[in-house]
């Protein structure tokens, strides 16, 4: 037995060697993993998706699926303007050449309707595939101070009361402001269509441009699942728009605005995770003894910490 002995104490230290060997390279590898990890959300947050032309287009060229195509680059070499989004640039014309694989910037299209080729389209003629022009009334102060045009991009906002239980669970309610739909396409104002008035005499110009800034209609893009809410949406409330940059397409998580979130913008609560390490900072600080100094007749404590 005892000759066995040394042999069975190195087989143990063998395995015990393997299992250390087995959590080093673990660790090492979920190490690896980590920092690649990392690199990867740093290398994502550098890159955004932008349209590039898929052949080249002669100046006049009508943009549409088969036409562009998206690539993946980083943002030092995103050129100003570029177009995020098909759905901002669809059935725009090409005002100068494209060359196959040039970034699709605004500023060398315009839509059709600017152009006049559409100005005496119909609303149905307008309506992008796949759309329902649903139309809502706002007042000029909704409607961004009436500065709002065929063809812009607005988001949608609600202003309704939605339902809310309180303190002693009854149902109530109370008014909140509701993140619709963003990036919305906004194809008539009153009964214009066009982004831009003809090329006729100032006084009628000027006439229709009044018409429309004074117009409480405002007609939008929509796929129906979102017409049909905006309809019920519309009965229940107010509509509020928000003006869009031409150049700008993101879409962004919005949380709805209540009193609530109003009182904790302006006053906000500590959560329990702060109010525990306050706490733990607070103790932390305390004295632990005090130390009684004589001075003649008065008396004194000295904290004592740790």
């Amino acid at each position: 037995m005892r000759k066995k002995l040394p042999l069975i104490i190195g087989i143990v230290l063998a395995l015990v060697a393997a299992y250390l060997i087995k959590v080093y390279t673990d660790q090492q590898r979920s190490a690896v993993i980590a920092d690649a990890n990392r690199k990867l959300a740093k290398l994502q947050s550098e890159q955004v998706s932008i349209l590039v032309a898929s052949r080249d287009l002669p100046k006049g060229s009508v943009l549409d699926r088969n036409s562009v195509e998206t690539i993946i680059v980083l943002k030092q070499y995103v050129q100003p303007q570029a177009a995020t989004s098909l759905d901002r640039v669809s059935g725009m014309l090409a005002v100068v050449p494209i060359s196959k694989g040039e970034q699709i910037t605004l500023n060398k299209f315009i839509s059709a309707k600017a152009a006049g080729i559409s100005n005496e389209s119909s609303l149905a003629m307008v309506t992008p595939i796949g759309k329902r022009a649903v139309t809502i009334s706002v007042d000029s102060i909704a409607a961004v101070g009436g500065m709002v045009r065929p063809g812009d991009y607005v988001d949608v906002v609600a202003m309704i009361s939605v339902p809310v239980t309180n303190t002693q669970g009854k149902q109530t309610s109370q008014p909140a402001a509701v993140p619709l739909f963003q990036n919305v396409l906004v194809l008539a104002i009153g009964q214009n269509i066009s982004a831009s008035f003809p090329q006729d005499d100032e006084d009628k110009r000027s006439k229709k441009s009044s018409k429309a800034d004074s117009s409480p209609l405002i007609t939008l893009a929509l796929n129906p699942k979102d017409a049909n809410l905006l309809g019920f949406i519309q009965d229940q409330g107010k509509i509020r728009l928000a003006l869009r940059s031409p150049s700008d397409a993101k879409i962004e998580q919005v949380s709805p605005a209540s009193w609530d979130s109003v009182f904790q913008y302006l006053a906000p609560v500590e959560t329990d995770e702060v109010k525990t390490k306050k706490a733990e900072l607070s103790k932390e600080s305390e004295p632990e003894s005090y130390v009684e100094i004589y001075r003649g007749t008065n008396k004194d404590k000295i904290p004592v910490y740790k």
